[in-house]
């Protein structure tokens, strides 16, 4: 059975019309549809628009994968039922399916199991964990447009693995995005599993996504050049929120919602107490003496909000004066993926590379269990909850160890 999709010959925004072949009951259909794009959006190799990555042509695209698979069951139900097929009838059909706005997975498919799962943990996930969820849940959506079939989660098997990885190497998805998709589809299997449902998972044997080896970070040189560097007023704000990205290892929906009302005085070490915006963990940590001379300087104030996107577009200006030219492996956004590139360093300087700085530079000077309070990594929760309430020591002894290392670089001839 094949879909053949192609548009009409007139009008600014063409009709898409379709060619419905059944080649094993040697029956074939034109079918118009409901549904229209311009001819210089419409990708005539791949049936589909140019673009799936923005709104409208995403939304156009899910309509014509939809379209696929449900017209493909109808007809399906009309010949094992032995009911006429007429072109009237698909075309009320073809009509039918394109205006519902109702999408629901039908029960013990794979997709109807990703929705009640990603639903049921809603509450207690965080927004870019949920929005990492359906970015599996639409990659599996697209593989069965692709494939013009339902995938039931009795069906998931290696076989599926295979066909799902070949699918994403054509549409030039990272290997991680893939691998991170099939071990969540393994979550799903687990989580169906403790339903009563059998499945494969225990068969299924997939290695663990590579991680990324081209992970940027600032060395405590590349941290000073910055440090040093002049700058226009209007890149100050940015200059400072940097530095004190780099000395407090936080994520930008943290550290610039710093302000001096979540300072402390803990065993008479200045410190700074808020909860992280993605885990909602409390975390307490002492001011590095770079940033405590950040506020002093800026009249005892945190810098001045920046926008996250300004924030981006400033670092790399940063960066840029201060000479950090030097040829780098990264990856880049290249349209809708990102690919592995040759670049100068400041180019990919981003507002996460102070939070890596941070983890990278005092790594191995400090103890680990100490960074991992200050940035919140671990996945002991309950020690986490713990040395959160405010262990004064701890703080010392963090606290101890920033001005030790500052005495050295900064201080002493």
């Amino acid at each position: 059975m094949t879909f053949k999709f192609f548009l009409s010959n007139s009008g600014n925004t063409r009709k898409i019309n379709l060619e419905f072949t059944d080649e094993l009951n040697n029956n074939s259909f034109l079918v118009p549809t409901p549904l229209r794009i311009s001819e210089s959006e419409w990708d005539i190799e791949k049936q589909r628009p140019k673009n799936i990555y923005i709104k409208k042509h995403k939304e156009l695209n899910n309509r014509i994968n939809k379209l696929k698979i449900e017209l493909k069951e109808f007809y399906g139900e009309c010949l094992s039922k032995k009911r006429t097929i007429s072109s009237r009838l698909l075309v009320q059909t073809v009509k039918n399916i394109c205006q519902s706005h109702h999408s629901i997975s039908p029960e013990m498919t794979l997709l109807y199991f990703m929705e009640l799962y990603i639903h049921t943990k809603k509450e207690l996930i965080s927004e870019s964990t949920y929005k990492r969820y359906k970015v599996f849940f639409n990659l599996v959506q697209k593989f069965e447009g692709h494939t013009v079939e339902r995938l039931y989660i009795k069906q998931i098997n290696s076989e599926f693995i295979r066909n799902f990885l070949v699918f994403g190497k054509e549409e030039d998805y990272s290997e991680n995005t893939l691998y991170r998709t099939i071990h969540f589809v393994k979550t799903i299997l687990n989580f169906a599993e403790r339903k009563g449902i059998h499945t494969s998972v225990r068969e299924l044997e997939v290695r663990r996504e590579r991680q990324n080896k081209e992970i940027i970070t600032l060395s405590e040189s590349e941290i000073l050049k910055i440090k040093y560097t002049n700058v226009p007023s209007r890149l100050q704000d940015a200059k400072d929120w940097l530095m004190i990205s780099c000395y407090t290892g936080q994520r930008v929906s943290d550290f610039m919602k710093f302000t001096t009302d979540k300072l402390r005085d803990i065993n008479s070490k200045k410190c700074l107490n808020f909860v992280q915006q993605k885990t909602k963990k409390e975390i307490t940590i002492p001011l590095h003496p770079i940033v405590q001379n950040i506020i002093t300087e800026n009249s005892n104030q945190f810098p001045n909000f920046v926008s996250v996107h300004q924030y981006n577009a400033c670092i790399k200006e940063i960066a840029r004066l201060a000479g950090l030219n030097e040829t780098v492996s990264a990856r880049k956004r290249v349209g809708h993926r990102t690919k592995l590139l040759k670049t100068e360093k400041w180019e990919v300087i981003s507002s996460h590379i102070g939070r890596r700085s941070f983890a990278s530079n005092f790594y191995g000077k400090i103890p680990t269990p100490l960074l991992m309070e200050a940035t919140g990594h671990s996945t002991e929760v309950m020690f986490l909850k713990y040395i959160n309430t405010f262990d004064g020591e701890r703080m010392v002894k963090l606290s101890n160890y920033f001005d030790k290392m500052y005495e050295e670089r900064f201080l002493l001839p």
